[in-house]
């Protein structure tokens, strides 16, 4: 027991001292430890203040740099600021002296002026009095008083005023033209080759084509049922005679025409031709025009690039497709004015799409004149009236003709687009009545001058040349004749495109070898 007691004592006495031991040793190596980190610390501490140190002598030097280069720049900005103040000053001194300078001619030369005007008032008065003694001496020697020989002067130098107010006109006519009328023609020549439209022959027959002979019988029918219903239908004269594989559809009302050949063209085709057959096909042809005549007038709206309008107008203008003027389609003419009109307003800065749309319905009217009295300018403006078109429209419209005053450049642009798309070659076509009665009243006017012989009206109106007799008009005289007759031809006449006046002054010397 006591061996066990013993070993037991032993062993806490040993584990006692290893723990004293390890504990001792634990501390050693602990205390090393903080001795060797605050070693570091230090060391560390030592190199970061070093560290600062340098970098707080480097930024001190940069700055101390800085400083330096600054104030150099500063110097240099002040060196050359203080040299261009100095430049400035030297300027304005020059300029000061220049300026006295000036101001020292300008009172000499003002002095030299008032001298210069004291001796012309002084040569004015020599003048005056030598005028008076060499009046008094002309009319000593001649005979004749002042104002006799004023008159004579005036007589003596007439032809040569007359000669000089000749050139002078020709002078100023030529300069107008050149300048002004330059711009004009610019804008008439660039509307012009900008649009382009087509134009149809007036008529008042339609021809239907037929696959043979046999189908006139059948058109006819038994006692000519067929063709009395076929024209009770249509309000269209229907002419069969002996042009082979054709029949000619008359009326002058071209909507009921083109019902008339759609339905006979439809019921060839079909081939049963019976009076109930033909109301069903003429019933067809109706709609099928009054489809083409909504879709040409939208066509038009649309080309012309007019949005807005009343449809009741759209559709008028639809119906004109199958109106013509003098040969040239109605609904095509307005198309073309429309663009022309727009064209001349672009160019003279006006509002283009008023003007297009003034152009569109400026013969709107042309819709209705077969059916409604009254001429197509006033039936236009009421239908622009009634269907709430603006003012400066419907005055377009009233002015196309010259019928009442043009209110607005507008209505003037719409003028000049109608007169040249009426102008243009190939639009129209003149009756053979006002083509003759345009060149006698060319030659009359030409006649009723002093001095003319002959005249004749060439090139289908386009000129007038006339001869004169070389006694009775100078060369001055022509110039000035011709420039009168042009006026009154303007004034007087009404005509397509414009006239040549060619006055012609010769002088002959007959003799004989006997």
């Amino acid at each position: 027991m006591s061996t066990i007691i013993v070993g037991i004592v032993t062993f806490v006495l040993t584990a006692a001292l290893v723990w004293f031991v390890s504990s001792w040793h634990q501390k050693t190596s602990a205390d090393s430890k903080i001795n060797r980190a605050e070693e570091q610390a230090r060391g560390i501490i030592d190199n970061a203040v070093k560290s600062a140190e340098e970098k707080k002598r480097e930024a001190m030097l940069e700055v101390k740099e800085e400083s330096i280069r600054t104030k150099n720049e500063l110097d240099k900005e002040i060196k050359e600021r203080r040299s261009e103040i100095s430049r400035n000053e030297r300027r304005i001194n020059q300029k000061e002296e220049n300026l006295d300078k000036k101001l020292e001619a300008m009172e000499r030369r003002e002095q030299s002026f008032n001298a210069k005007e004291e001796q012309l008032a002084k040569q004015k008065d020599k003048i005056a009095k030598l005028n008076e003694q060499r009046l008094q001496e002309l009319e000593r020697i001649s005979g004749l008083t002042s104002e006799q020989a004023k008159e004579y002067l005036l007589k003596t130098i007439e032809e040569d005023v007359k000669l000089d107010t000749a050139k002078i006109i020709k002078e100023m006519e030529s300069q107008a033209k050149e300048e002004a009328g330059k711009k004009a023609k610019e804008y008439v020549i660039t509307a012009i080759q900008k649009c382009a439209a087509d134009h149809v022959a007036e008529t008042t027959i339609s021809v239907v084509q037929l696959p043979n002979d046999e189908m006139k019988g059948r058109i006819i029918g038994r006692e000519g049922r067929n063709i009395r219903t076929l024209e009770t239908m249509t309000g269209v004269d229907l002419i069969i005679d002996d042009t082979p594989e054709a029949v000619i559809l008359s009326a002058f009302d071209p909507i009921r025409r083109e019902v008339a050949r759609i339905a006979l063209e439809k019921l060839i085709v079909d081939g049963r031709i019976h009076p109930a057959r033909i109301e069903e096909m003429v019933e067809k042809a109706k709609k099928e025009v009054n489809q083409m005549i909504h879709e040409a007038g939208e066509s038009a709206v649309l080309e012309v690039g007019v949005h807005g309008i009343h449809p009741e107008l759209v559709r008028l203008l639809g119906k004109m497709k199958f109106r013509t003027s003098y040969g040239q389609n109605a609904l095509k003419h307005s198309i073309e004015v429309a663009q022309l009109a727009g064209l001349l307003a672009s160019e003279v800065g006006e509002d283009v799409r008023l003007a297009k749309r003034a152009g569109l319905l400026h013969d709107i009217g042309k819709a209705v004149d077969h059916e409604m009295e009254g001429s197509h300018v006033q039936l236009g403006a009421e239908l622009c009236k009634k269907y709430k078109e603006s003012g400066l429209v419907i005055n377009a419209v009233e002015a196309h003709h010259g019928d009442v005053e043009a209110e607005s450049l507008i209505a003037c642009l719409v003028q000049a687009a109608d007169t040249i798309s009426a102008a243009r070659p190939g639009a129209r076509r003149e009756t053979l009545e006002t083509y003759s009665n345009r060149l006698k009243q060319l030659e009359d006017i030409a006649n009723g001058y002093k001095g003319v012989e002959k005249s004749f009206a060439i090139q289908a109106g386009r000129e007038i040349r006339i001869m004169v007799v070389p006694e009775q008009v100078s060369d001055a005289d022509m110039v000035l004749m011709a420039r009168d007759i042009s006026k009154q031809v303007e004034d007087e006449l009404e005509y397509p495109g414009q006239i040549k006046v060619n006055v012609i002054r010769e002088s002959r010397v007959t003799d004989y070898a006997k």
